[in-house]
């Protein structure tokens, strides 16, 4: 595995594992990824779920797509070790600019700048020792900007007071899967400091696919009469070696096929490290001032061993930047926060080819010389204004509006000859190298986001709302910069999605539930057209159904249901790249309309509690054409927990305890059907110290 810089996170767990709970949305709790405050879920207008620190440690996830996937309206696709593919509120998105319509907080800060995306970018965040994990389904614009189009996810780590004096843990499974995690904290009367950590190792169930990860999270809080000051560190640092994708239909129900690796060459080293401050304080009885400066810091290299010529990728980002949010109270009910948010970044990316290209055909194969394809910075800037005002009226009624306008300029440099000749001038056949780099320029978008949000509340314990969201996102760098073929110039605008939603949530005696419709339309779609050019004029539909519901049956017994009904389909005729055909009402490719999850918790005894937990996933198109379909899958999970004293706890996972054969993910390309297989049964083994 190639060497990167080592983070030296080596250690044990955390926290005990209590009974899981289910963690639907519950209507006396708060939420802050929507509105940047503090708000009681039953005042909000949206949809949002919630997943706690017992739902967290109960399923002692090994991959972020374990614990995410519990919320409706999600699906992160597991690809090969910590790699992945998100969905909220859409379909299962592949491609350079594609989480860029996904936002990840880490205790609500974005963890990258904008523009700078990478698909698999939540392994730079902490999931597994988070306190609480929020999903934002729909559009998140209003405070959040660029990138908050389908949603958002906000993972919020544990401050120091909630975490106990000390904590360790250890945890074995198969394939040499071992994984360490711990946690220590102090309370003062005036200062708090916390920090939690993990170490794993893993061999990896397929051949040449073993990984090491690490992962640091600190917390200092510093509290005066007046005054709160924070400072937080997050750091990540993962060297993976990558298994590929199997290929020939239905290869994943062979067990033999599902365990090879077709590319046992692959690797991929990143790291990350993140150090943000927070200041609060009040200003007047009234008026309270929240300032998030942040610094943030990333590397990755890997080998792109899904393209002809195998080469290999080095990226990276240095970012600075600051959130504020100012909140008024301008009369007894009226409530108003405004904000400026601003934020610098410098980027790079690199490609390179070791040696000439002879996985393709000859004239493939021609167009992919050595050397060097991409050499470029970029650097960003981004200002913003926000301001949301909540209203509330005629007793049961808040009216709320909110607008944001964001600018986004990059400033790009190219380190090698413009064209799409070799590095070192001369062309290849035809119409020159596949690879095209455009000259020194300069981008700018300016976007407006506005929503309007309407709730009533019937009662204490019931809430209907219904909301209209317009959501945005600015073209990644490498959708402006990383062309192909002839294109010279990319001219792209930004993404835009336009959202309506209505719902209800709510509590009858035992039983929770949130229920949700949307519509969403989402206009200048990015994509590469047949000529291999990146524009931005397609257009896609989003119609669904979400629903959750935890139901208490009896005080060791309960019931939770979460899922989603939804139609994702194509709003424009056109011939694309590799030949595929989009003709406007046909599904698109990789949009399960069917996800849905259940959980049954029973505790037969105070000290022990257990979960079965089914996930289904319903067939899906692998094309644009719909002409190829993954057929869905049902899994089942069993875990178990045990308190064996106040300060020692054990807990017994099994994943996929039917054993059955499925593909994480599904595709078809190049005239193929293509997996990457999900894993046969495995026993996972953790036991936890804690000290209070």
């Amino acid at each position: 595995m190639k060497s990167a810089i080592r983070l030296g996170v080596f250690s044990v767990l955390c926290a005990s594992v209590p009974a899981a709970t289910i963690a639907a949305e519950q209507v006396d709790e708060v939420v802050v990824t929507a509105t940047r405050r503090a708000e009681q879920l039953r005042d909000y207008a949206g949809s949002i779920s919630l997943v706690g620190d017992d739902a967290v440690a109960m399923v002692g996830s090994t991959h972020h797509s374990e614990i995410i996937n519990r919320a409706a309206g999600a699906m992160i696709q597991r690809n090969s070790g910590e790699e992945s593919l998100t969905a909220i509120r859409s379909p299962v998105l592949s491609g350079p600019g594609s989480c860029g319509v996904f936002l990840f907080l880490e205790n609500s800060i974005p963890i990258r700048p904008v523009g700078f995306c990478n698909v698999n970018e939540l392994f730079e965040v902490n999931t597994e020792e988070a306190r609480s994990i929020e999903v934002l389904r729909g559009p998140a614009g209003v405070v959040y900007g660029s990138g908050a189009m389908h949603g958002a996810v906000n993972v919020l780590q544990a401050s120091p007071n909630q975490l106990p004096r000390a904590g360790l843990g250890i945890e074995s499974g198969p394939d040499e899967f071992y994984r360490g995690k711990f946690a220590f904290s102090t309370v003062g009367q005036s200062t708090d400091f916390g920090v939690v950590g993990l170490a794993s190792h893993d061999g990896g169930w397929r051949d040449d696919s073993g990984l090491e990860e690490q992962k640091l999270n600190a917390q200092l809080v510093h509290r005066s009469d007046k005054s709160t000051m924070g400072l937080s560190l997050a750091a990540t640092n993962l060297n993976q070696e990558t298994a590929g994708f199997i290929q020939g239909e239905n290869a994943y129900k062979d067990p033999a096929i599902a365990k090879s690796n077709p590319n046992p060459e692959a690797y991929r080293d990143a790291y990350a490290v993140r150090l943000t401050g927070q200041y609060q304080r009040p200003l007047s009885e009234r008026v309270q001032l929240d300032v998030r400066p942040y610094v943030r810091h990333s590397r990755m290299d890997f080998l792109q061993h899904f393209l002809i010529g195998k080469p290999t990728e080095e990226n990276g980002q240095d970012s600075v930047g600051v959130l504020t949010a100012l909140q008024i109270d301008a009369f007894t009910n009226t409530s108003l926060l405004t904000g400026i948010d601003i934020e610098f970044a410098d980027g790079f990316l690199k490609e390179t080819q070791d040696g000439p290209a002879t996985d393709g055909t000859p004239a493939a194969n021609a167009i992919r010389p050595a050397g060097k394809h991409y050499d470029y910075d970029v650097r960003s800037s981004v200002a913003a204004l926000y301001g949301q005002l909540d209203q509330p009226f005629a007793q049961r009624w808040k009216f709320s509006a909110g607008v944001r306008l964001e600018y986004v300029g990059y400033d790009y440099d190219n380190h090698m000859i413009n064209g799409n000749t070799r590095d070192d001038g001369t062309t290849c056949p035809g119409a020159g190298c596949l690879y095209s780099r455009p000259a020194d320029r300069s981008d700018d978008f300016t976007n407006a986001s506005g929503k309007l949000g309407l709730t009533y509340s019937l009662g204490e314990f019931h809430t209907l709302y219904a909301a209209g969201t317009r959501g945005y996102r600015a073209p990644d760098t490498s959708e402006l910069y990383r062309l192909q073929r002839q294109q010279s110039i990319a001219d792209l605008d930004s993404e835009e999605l336009d959202s309506a939603e209505i719902g209800a949530r709510g509590q009858f005696s035992a039983l929770r539930y949130s229920i949700a419709g949307f519509w969403m339309n989402k206009d200048n779609v990015i994509f590469r057209d047949a000529n291999a050019f990146n524009v931005s004029d397609g257009r896609t539909k989003h119609r669904g159904v979400e629903y959750e519901l935890n139901w208490a049956v009896i005080d060791s017994l309960s019931l939770g249901v979460a899922g989603t009904y939804a139609k994702h389909t194509y709003d424009f005729n056109r011939t694309v790249e590799q030949g595929e055909t989009i003709v406007a009402g046909r599904d698109v490719d990789t949009a399960p309309r069917r996800v849905n999850t259940a959980r049954i918790d029973w505790r037969p005894i105070d000290s022990i509690g257990t979960e079965l937990e089914w996930v289904g996933v319903g067939r899906y198109f692998v094309d644009a054409a719909n002409a190829h379909e993954y057929e869905g899958h049902d899994l089942l999970n069993l875990r178990v927990s045990w308190r064996a004293t106040d300060n020692w706890t054990a807990l017994v996972r099994v994943n996929n305890l039917t054993d059955r054969a499925y593909a994480d993910r599904a595709d078809f390309a190049f005239g193929n059907y293509r997996y990457f297989p999900g894993r046969d049964r495995t026993v996972f083994v953790e036991v936890n110290y804690r000290a209070q």
